[in-house]
């Protein structure tokens, strides 16, 4: 018999079998703090993680996917010659840097295991009275797509990331925020610290087929949204995390960043030169500097709901037709504008993966499903009401938007999502 609740749980925790255990860590700001400093400095922030080395290791033991597994970097072709890329293991990246594990005589031989990791804060509104939560996902590269989809258990969460909380005063100033993002990536710097040894030396371990191989682990693609991205990558808001162009000239090509730029920049010039010139918070090291072979630049990875669907479609897209109606009529006439699109979007008629909006595209509250039903509807609604140029616009960021949707692409998806762009 047990006494209490908490003797019940311990006893279920203790149990060998099934997911793997949490444990946690407790974090704190370690500058100057005196009796009159803000709360924020005196408070403890507590990390949730799971091994990650121990994840991995779990994800290539499982059997279940010894149908779904790439061992090795591969180029797959179409019928006609052409080239696709599907998982991970089918592309570019993951074949340069086998090349880099096999030029060297410690690790030539090993097989390439890429650690794909996803973050995204979010608030949970279903009985947590709109608790705001950042988990972090993982999986392995190895692991097919449609494992990957099939929710075999191929994606897991491995951390939940303190949230730091102050006043109203204190949330806009830079110390705060400084601390914000160093907080970010200490933790995540220890979150993967279990696999920075695999990184290097091979770690035998047992494959889905059942053999045992030498393996080396690697940072892989990080899936996130533009504000995890500016946080992850260390850069000022508004700046692009991949190259240096510049948000009010994207018609111009700007240089890529990478990791030994970033290096020789906040070596050479000071903080805020850094800051105006360049878009990097040079107080922010991500955590990428502590792994070989990482750079959180090249490892960004768009996350397509939040980018183009809610993003580009939703957010900017109809928010952009909207605006036009608006600064280009009276405000009867706009009315009457938005009434009659909200009229032929409702009466799209029944048919097979078409969704009815019976009030049309007014929403109080957007979801995903939402914004993909709504893009199959929306350039019709719009034709005749707003110039042809901003029709084309939004059939062309429809058709790249559909295409990069695709769970493979080929050599000409990608000529066709270029043509799109431009």
């Amino acid at each position: 018999m047990y006494e209490t609740v908490d003797d019940v749980l311990a006893d279920i925790d203790a149990i060998p079998h099934g997911d793997l255990p949490w444990t946690s860590f407790n974090v704190r700001y370690n500058g100057p703090v005196d009796a009159d400093s803000p709360s924020w400095m005196h408070e403890t922030y507590t990390v949730h993680a799971r091994d990650t080395f121990a994840v991995q290791q779990q994800f290539l033991a499982n059997q279940d996917f010894a149908n779904g597994f790439d061992y090795t970097p591969y180029e797959a072709y179409t019928h006609d010659g052409n080239r696709t890329w599907s998982n991970l293991l089918s592309g570019r990246w993951a074949w340069k840097q086998a090349d880099q594990i096999a030029v060297d005589p410690n690790t030539h031989g090993s097989m390439f295991a890429p650690v794909i990791l996803g973050a995204d804060k979010t608030t949970v509104s279903v009985a947590t009275g709109n608790s705001e939560y950042h988990p972090v996902y993982m999986s392995l590269g190895n692991i097919s797509n449609d494992l990957r989809r099939g929710h075999c258990d191929a994606v897991v969460p491995v951390a939940f990331l303190a949230i730091p909380k102050t006043c109203r005063e204190n949330e806009k100033k830079d110390d705060f925020r400084l601390f914000r993002k160093q907080l970010y990536h200490a933790s995540l710097a220890h979150i993967l610290q279990p696999l920075r040894e695999g990184m290097t030396t091979p770690q035998v371990l047992m494959c889905p087929d059942g053999h045992y191989r030498r393996v080396i682990f690697e940072l892989g693609p990080f899936i996130a949204d533009y504000p995890e991205q500016v946080l992850l990558a260390g850069i000022v808001q508004g700046w692009c995390p991949k190259c240096l162009a510049l948000n009010n000239n994207l018609d111009t090509d700007g240089l890529l960043r990478f990791r030994a730029f970033t290096e020789q920049m906040c070596a050479t010039y000071s903080e805020q030169d850094l800051w105006d010139a360049f878009g990097i918070v040079g107080a922010v090291k991500p955590f990428t500097m502590e792994f070989p072979r990482a750079d959180i630049h090249e490892l960004l990875s768009p996350d397509i709901l939040h980018q183009l669907i809610k993003g580009t479609f939703k957010d900017h897209l109809v928010t952009w037709i909207e605006d036009y109606i608006n600064s280009a009529h009276p405000p009867a006439v706009a009315k009457q504008i938005m009434d009659d699109i909200d009229r032929r979007i409702a009466a799209v008629p029944g048919f097979p993966g078409l969704r009815r909006f019976h009030e049309g595209c007014k929403f109080k509250q957007w979801t995903g499903n939402d914004s993909k039903a709504l893009m199959k509807v929306f350039i019709p609604s719009i034709t005749g009401h707003v110039p042809d140029a901003m029709v084309r616009c939004v059939v062309a960021f429809t058709d790249f938007c559909y295409l990069a949707r695709r769970s493979s692409h080929t050599t000409q998806d990608l000529d066709k999502m270029e043509l799109a762009l431009q």
